[in-house]
C-alpha cells in the first residue's frame, strides 16, 4: 500500500482531519523559517493524540543531532525528516536514535549514486528544486526520474502534489509514501478536509489501478 503523509500539520484540528481522510503520517515541521512551523508543545501535544496506525514525522532542516535527538525524546515523533543541507555524517548520527527519511531537490542533474552515501536512511524523499527554499514550493518533481529511482529506492514523492495530479503520480511513478502539504490547504498552515478527503481518495484510486491488471490475470 502506498502511504500517505499530510506535512507541515500545526494543529490538532488539522491532525484529526488528516487521520479521517485517511493519513498514515502526520509531518510536524521544526524549521525556524517554515510557514507551517509548529512549536514544541504544541507538536507534543498533536502527537500524543494520534490514533493507533498513525505516525508522526519530525522534519527539519540544518539542524544538530542534539536538537533532533532533544525533540525526538520529548514529541516521540517516529522518524525524522532532514529536508536540508545535511550531509552523511549528520545523516549517520541522527539515523542511530531512529529512522531518517533523507529529501533531496532534484532535477536532472540528480545522481542515483547519491544514495550510497546514506546507507542508513530509511527512505528518500524527492522535492522540487526553488532557490532558497527547503520544501513547501508547490512545485512538481522530475517525475520520470523518481520513477527511475523507485525501482530500486524506498522514495517518497512530494513537490506540488494536489488532489488533481497526484493519481497521475502515483500511476506513473509508483512510490513508497507521497507527501503533501500546500496541494490541500485553504492557507500556509491551514488544512482544508475536503481536499485532504480527495487527495487521500485519488490515491486510493489510483492504487487500486495498478493492483487490477494483477489481480485479472491471477483469474485467467
Amino acid at each position: 500500500m502506498i502511504r500517505v503523509k499530510i506535512c507541515g500539520i500545526t494543529n490538532w484540528q488539522d491532525a484529526r482531519a488528516a487521520c479521517d481522510a485517511g493519513a498514515d503520517l502526520i509531518g510536524l515541521n521544526f524549521y525556524e523559517k517554515s510557514l507551517r512551523r509548529v512549536s514544541t508543545a504544541d507538536a507534543a501535544q498533536i502527537r500524543s493524540k494520534l490514533p493507533g496506525g498513525v505516525e508522526a514525522v519530525g522534519v527539519f532542516v540544518n539542524s544538530s543531532p542534539a536538537e533532533i535527538t532533544s525533540l525526538r525524546s520529548f514529541v516521540r515523533f517516529n522518524a525524522a525528516q532532514l529536508h536540508g543541507d545535511e550531509g552523511p555524517e549528520v545523516v549517520s548520527q541522527v539515523a542511530r536514535t531512529g529512522p531518517v527519511i533523507k529529501a533531496f531537490r532534484v532535477d536532472a542533474g540528480f545522481s542515483f549514486s547519491t544514495f550510497d552515501a546514506y546507507p542508513g536512511v530509511f527512505a528518500f524523499l524527492f522535492d522540487a528544486v526553488r532557490t532558497g527554499q527547503y520544501g513547501g514550493t508547490g512545485q512538481t518533481t522530475d517525475w520520470d526520474l523518481a520513477h527511475r529511482a523507485a525501482a530500486s529506492h524506498r522514495i517518497i514523492l512530494a513537490g506540488g502534489l494536489t488532489p488533481e495530479n497526484v493519481g497521475a503520480a502515483v500511476r506513473l511513478v509508483r512510490p513508497y509514501a507521497v507527501d503533501v502539504a500546500s496541494g490541500v490547504e485553504s492557507r500556509p498552515g491551514k488544512k482544508d478536509p475536503a481536499k485532504l478527503a480527495e487527495f487521500l481518495q485519488e490515491v486510493r484510486r489510483a492504487e487500486s489501478q495498478l493492483e487490477a491488471p494483477a489481480e485479472e490475470s491471477k483469474q485467467v
